[in-house]
């Protein structure tokens, strides 16, 4: 039975972004919260240890987590688990139109509430493109509406994030400007050629927060300018980022480097990853299934 029915896909192609319930099992969701906290070195139930980092930046990696609260945890048996849940599978294949797909290696977050006390860690939340908007080239008419369904071998990817947690519209969780994806290129023409790529002039843009129960998964078009919001809220946000894309057909470093960052349980190249090393040192290579085997690129598709 299909993931996604004629509303979602309405709804997918209008807003460009849809929500899958009870994407993962509680059990799933419940070990992986734990071990994020285990990871951090912090205790759930003491809200002072949640703080205990000073919040790191692309140019001081000096903590595992940054103030937005990506969590440099990579390779963690409870994070596999759910990469490699079939229904997160099937759900990525029917929008993207293939069962033959990666999934990315990405991370967990946890996003502590703002405190007066704590500035450091006061992001007021963003919305902004994982991609260089500036090289996307100008289209118009049927060529935009194309787009609205993904190529996955274009820019017109998907992204996906699982929520861990029952998350509130003030808990710092997932927020978009909904339908942007139809109306990208049209705005674009109207902004100055040396617009930031990344972060979107929000003149006139309506924000939309997704609020969500745990075993939520949002899957997104990747033209959908999104991020995470301002945690006003007296608990934490936790997530995990979770993104497949076709396997490409013939890829041999990038394979061979996705298998070595998951036999050694590091990030891959260019990540921020996690002075301590603790992924490294604390545990073994997480167990795949078949699928997960494919998902990493150990079995091919094929």
């Amino acid at each position: 039975m299909p993931i996604l029915d004629e509303k979602d896909w309405a709804f997918w192609e209008e807003n460009g972004y849809v929500v899958i319930p009870n994407a993962v099992p509680q059990e799933n969701l419940d070990a992986l919260v734990e071990q994020i906290w285990t990871f951090l070195e912090m205790d759930e139930a003491d809200q002072e240890t949640w703080y205990r980092y000073r919040p790191y930046t692309r140019e001081d990696l000096c903590s595992p987590i940054s103030q937005a609260g990506m969590v440099e945890m990579y390779q963690h048996q409870t994070l596999w688990d759910n990469r490699q849940y079939p229904r997160l599978h099937e759900a990525f294949s029917e929008i993207l139109g293939t069962e033959k797909l990666w999934v990315s290696l990405d991370r967990a977050n946890m996003k502590p509430p703002d405190r007066a006390d704590r500035p450091e860690w006061g992001h007021k939340g963003m919305i902004h493109w994982d991609i260089d908007t500036s090289a996307l080239p100008l289209m118009e008419g049927d060529d935009v509406a194309a787009t609205w369904r993904p190529d996955p071998t274009t820019h017109t990817g998907v992204q996906g994030v699982l929520y861990l947690t029952d998350t509130g519209p003030d808990q710092g969780g997932f927020q978009c400007i909904p339908g942007f994806h139809r109306t990208f290129y049209e705005w674009v023409r109207t902004q100055p050629a040396d617009r930031n790529p990344r972060f979107p002039d929000m003149t006139g843009l309506d924000i939309k927060v997704v609020e969500g129960k745990a075993g939520d998964f949002v899957i997104w078009h990747k033209l959908l300018a999104h991020g995470n919001g301002h945690n006003r809220s007296p608990r934490p946000r936790l997530a995990q980022y979770i993104t497949m894309g076709p396997a490409p057909a013939k890829d041999e470093a990038q394979r061979a480097a996705r298998i070595r960052s998951w036999q050694e349980c590091r990030p891959m190249e260019n990540w921020p990853g996690d002075l301590r090393d603790w992924e490294h040192r604390h545990q073994t290579p997480a167990k795949l299934t078949t699928l997960g085997r494919k998902l990493l690129g150990v079995d091919s598709w094929n």
